[in-house]
């Protein structure tokens, strides 16, 4: 791992001008970001094993905090971004972090977009590689530029082929020509534009096995499918009857009732409910049936224990008619929910994860809100008290000053009796002059 740190390209300013020439798997990262210092190792695996295979594909990675502008420009909104430049082309990596999984993105991406099986032995070949195969049957016409340019959308996600109709096996028979097929689940599916729709759309629907194992990532690319997804929730370790009935149930019904559900339902079970307990915010009791609508987030669940096949479909039209009570949702009251369970689920993995950072981290802020709490109400009472004995004093210092008042107008009055009582001796004293 750490000599294939080699062969990783640190990227900077000069990558835009030069980039062109060249087929670039590129690690759009932040230095701070963990889950771009988990990746790395895998990211070192992934430039040595394309070295040692001689892939004309170029592996490096970029600063995407320094480079801000250059990441902007390539779409990058988050960390780590893996993307796959091709030309004028930008290709998006969604899938595992694994270096398996990254090599076949970018060997499939950067290679045709349409791969010719000239033989049946080839045909053959490639059949036992893939468990889903598009192929388009026949010469130029106005379907296969419609097939090329669905296929470089959907590049990122399957192979496509041509071949023409002697390569074909010997079960194949086609109404008519050209024609797009999938071969999957041991058979084949013709493309009807009348009865499928878009071709977009119907390559979209059908890139998945009519029966899966389900987990978060795959659950996640079913969502742009549009379809509902049926899922026996079990426990892949028991092997009790009730938990082998169910997924039973599933996969025959996925089977037997594919012309009647396919093109609104995907059919798979789950190991353990982990996962669709966070997704539902609730506690699923194993083994259960869910039906899940990915794309408001809704869910439906049996009124009934499912017993048989015929129960099951009888669900599911249930749902189709509208008679299934819905559950969940993406309102406001759910996305508060959400919030609160997200918040509260934080918070308790923290603490049974490390007790000690937990009180830390938790207890601190509440310890500083109590303190800022505390000082606040105490500033409050203190207040009041001085201003209740500023009171009292304003109270006395007026009677003070009432009483002095009184005291000042009593010597008033004497030195007016006095100032009377001189004028008085005054006149006497002139009138005693006047009689002299």
């Amino acid at each position: 791992v750490a000599s294939g740190a080699g062969f990783v390209e640190d990227l900077d300013e000069s990558f835009k001008e030069n980039r062109k020439d060249d087929i670039w798997l590129v690690d759009f990262y932040a230095p701070w970001c963990g889950h771009c210092k988990k990746l790395e190792p895998v990211w070192n695996e992934v430039g040595l094993e394309m070295r040692n295979m001689g892939s004309p594909v170029k592996v490096g990675k970029m600063d995407a905090t320094s480079f801000s502008s250059i990441a902007s420009e390539f779409g990058v909104r988050g960390y780590p971004t893996i993307k796959l430049l091709k030309g004028d082309l930008a290709y998006n990596y969604r899938g595992p972090r694994t270096k398996d999984d990254i090599i076949e993105f970018a060997n499939r991406v950067a290679g045709p977009l349409i791969r010719p099986l000239p033989s049946q032995h080839m045909f053959e070949h490639v059949q036992k590689r893939h468990r889903v195969l598009f192929v388009y049957v026949g010469g130029e016409s106005p379907l296969k530029e419609k097939y090329i340019e669905v296929a470089s959308e959907l590049i990122v996600y399957t192979y496509f082929f041509s071949a023409s109709e002697d390569v074909l096996p010997e079960y194949v028979t086609l109404p008519e020509l050209p024609a797009v097929m999938v071969f999957k689940d041991g058979t084949y599916f013709v493309y009807d534009e009348y009865e499928d729709g878009d071709l977009s759309s119907w390559i979209n629907r059908e890139r998945f096995q009519g029966y899966l194992h389900v987990d978060g990532f795959t659950l996640y690319e079913l969502g742009d499918t549009g379809k509902l997804v049926a899922i026996a929730v079990i426990d892949d370790k028991n092997s009790s009857v009730e938990h082998t009935r169910l997924k039973s149930i599933i996969q025959e019904v996925a089977r037997e009732y594919r012309d009647h559900f396919h093109r609104d339902f995907q059919f798979g079970h789950m190991d353990g409910n982990d996962y669709i307990n966070s997704l539902l915010m609730d506690d699923l009791t194993i083994p259960t049936i869910v039906v899940l609508n990915t794309s408001n987030q809704q869910y439906f669940l049996p009124d009934r224990h499912i017993e048989s096949t015929e129960d099951m479909v009888q669900f599911i039209n249930n749902i189709l008619d509208g008679t299934a009570e819905a559950q969940g949702g993406d309102g406001l009251l759910q996305r508060i929910k959400r919030i609160i369970y997200d918040a509260k689920s934080t918070i308790v993995s923290v603490f049974k994860s490390s007790p000690l950072l937990g009180c830390f981290l938790f207890g601190l802020p509440l310890g500083v809100i109590s303190i800022m709490c505390y000082g606040i109400c105490t500033a409050d009472t203190e207040g009041e008290v001085f201003e209740h004995e500023g009171a009292k004093k304003e109270s006395g210092d007026r009677e003070l000053t009432d009483e002095g008042s009184e005291e000042e107008q009593e010597e008033e009055k004497n030195g007016k009796y006095t100032e009377l009582s001189d004028g008085e001796l005054k006149q006497k004293d002139i009138m005693e002059k006047k009689k002299d």
